[in-house]
């Protein structure tokens, strides 16, 4: 019996991806399914709803990877230029 130890990395693909990366890809995954995807986008940050969001893409799963409080922030500084 083979009792070496195996490492697994834990976090998947889209942990790994920036805020932008999630974000464009929700954005779309939304577009492709002929939402307005900011419009959808806005009601999720507000609302913390995740069905806001299509499933298409595992997008829905994807963009719980970011806390909203956090997404907020990024966008605040992004559109601030901080």
């Amino acid at each position: 019996m083979d009792r070496n130890t195996i490492m697994f990395n834990s976090l998947e693909k889209s942990e790994q991806k920036t805020t932008e990366d999630i974000l464009k890809t929700v954005y779309d995954a939304l577009e492709e399914k002929g939402y307005n995807a900011i419009d959808q986008m806005v009601g999720y940050i507000l609302s913390g709803d995740p069905s806001y969001i299509t499933g298409h893409n595992n997008a829905r799963n994807i963009i719980r990877h970011i806390e909203r409080d956090d997404l907020v922030e990024e966008l605040l500084r992004a559109f601030l230029k901080k």
